[in-house]
């Protein structure tokens, strides 16, 4: 943002004019020299003291105007980038960076009264998920920063309770998640190799063709649209309309409603398959023949189907998105938004490109608690699944896995493990009721 500066003529002149008298007049004048050369200084320092003034209206910008780029460093948790974010000077935060999201939305009310967030109205907010609206703060003026990144007057919605439970999810603290403004101000760039986002101004960033094959975005209701993919499978190719999503830690989401063309796999499997600000997404899982766009061909794609109680009704224009595309396929790429232009640009990363796309191999899903995140516990066993088979129930805690312990891992890590190498065994040691169960099972594909 730049600042302009008209100064009337008749102040120029008349400041030359004392200038030169003192000059002309020696010593005699030298402290109206010095209150002169204090003027002097004003009107050379005023441009930035009138830019920090500008740079407190609401917008995102760059703490050094000068740089064109900035680069953060994010964690990829469960597929989900996570971010260091700091608001009103608070300690370092933990946010998730979604497209999926328009607002700053702090998820843990505990944390707004600790940084010192004032509410000053109240709302609900719905989104998918089987559940009613929830209840939530709205807090004005604040800041944000995210490296050397910095917004002011920001608005943020602050959760009344922290119901998404995302951190007992990740097993990671997680404060809240934002999105929008970030891809609408910069162009912003991620790069899964290096863990790395950079974000550029609009005006400076120029495409070329390494930069990755360039798609057409529509920008609707905030979030980003990708039009050029097709579901191909033995007889057909059908184009699909795709929200890109980098709050979904899937790979793809398809609305079994909003095309006769996109039905269930032959092989499924029941799941719940995530949380929105509605409450629990239920749906079922099952792979697809082959996703397609450009030139890139994704085949064997694990996909999410949500049931359309959880999922259409809450949708605003849900009959034009038949779903979307999340961050296990956007992880094989370098993926560079640009909604000043309407754009998306996505550059291979080959060796994550022949990375087949898997599910949880043993049917068992977690949750962390503690302090600290580090205990964690069975949520839910899939009927049937090798977990199940095996014994393991709903409330044990896991203690070691491999005869590595739990505490010394994280949530991401052991899922990982378990999605991969079907057929290898696996060695669970669990508290139960006091007493500890050791038991093991091969990893098997339910779908």
């Amino acid at each position: 943002m730049k600042t302009r500066y008209i100064l009337s003529n008749n102040i120029i002149i008349n400041f030359l004019k004392k200038l030169f008298y003192i000059i002309t007049n020696g010593k005699k004048s030298s402290i109206k020299l010095f209150v002169l050369l204090c003027g002097i200084s004003f009107f050379c320092i005023a441009p930035i003291l009138a830019q920090k003034k500008s740079d407190n209206q609401y917008g995102l910008f760059f703490t050094k105007s000068y740089k064109k780029t900035v680069r953060i460093q994010f964690k990829l948790i469960s597929n989900l980038i996570v971010v260091p974010v700091k608001i009103n000077d608070s300690d370092t935060l933990n946010f998730i960076l979604d497209t999926g999201v328009s607002t700053i939305l702090l998820t843990d009310p505990l944390v707004a009264k600790k940084i010192n967030v004032i509410t000053s109205r109240k709302v609900k907010i719905s989104g998918v998920g089987n559940g009613e609206a929830q209840t939530a703060s709205v807090s004005s003026g604040n800041s944000i920063k995210m490296g050397e990144m910095i917004g002011h007057n920001q608005n943020i919605v602050v959760l009344d309770n922290d119901f998404l439970g995302i951190s007992e999810v990740l097993g990671v603290k997680i404060d809240g998640i934002f999105g929008y403004d970030i891809f609408n101000f910069f162009v912003v760039s991620i790069d899964f190799t290096t863990s790395t986002i950079s974000l550029e101004k609009p005006d400076t960033f120029k495409y070329k063709s390494f930069k990755g094959e360039k798609f057409p975005l529509n920008i609707i209701d905030t979030k980003p649209y990708l039009k050029d993919v097709f579901l191909v499978d033995k007889q057909s190719k059908t184009p699909l309309n795709m929200m890109i999503d980098t709050g979904a830690g899937h790979a793809i989401s398809l609305d079994l409603t909003s095309d006769s063309q996109i039905k269930l796999p032959e092989k499924t499997v029941a799941a719940q398959l995530g949380k929105g600000l509605s409450g629990v997404i239920n749906g079922h899982l099952g792979r697809i023949n082959k996703i397609v766009f450009g030139k890139f061909e994704l085949v064997g794609v694990v996909a999410s189907f949500p049931d359309s109680l959880s999922y259409k009704k809450k949708l605003i224009d849900a009959s034009k998105r038949n779903g979307n595309i999340g961050c296990e396929i956007l992880r094989r790429f370098i993926v560079t938004f640009n909604y000043s232009e309407n754009y998306i640009l996505l550059k291979p990363i080959y060796s994550k490109l022949k990375e087949e796309f898997e599910h949880n191999m043993s049917g068992i899903e977690f949750v962390a608690k503690g302090s600290n995140l580090t205990d964690y516990f069975i949520e839910t066993v899939e009927k049937d699944s090798p977990g199940d088979i095996s014994g393991f129930k709903v409330g044990d805690q896991i203690i070691a896995i491999n005869n590595t312990k739990t505490s010394d891992d994280n949530l991401s890590n052991i899922y990982k493990t378990l999605q991969k190498k079907e057929g290898r065994t696996i060695s669970m040691l669990v508290l139960r009721d006091g007493k500890f169960y050791l038991n093991s099972f091969k990893l098997r594909r339910i779908i």
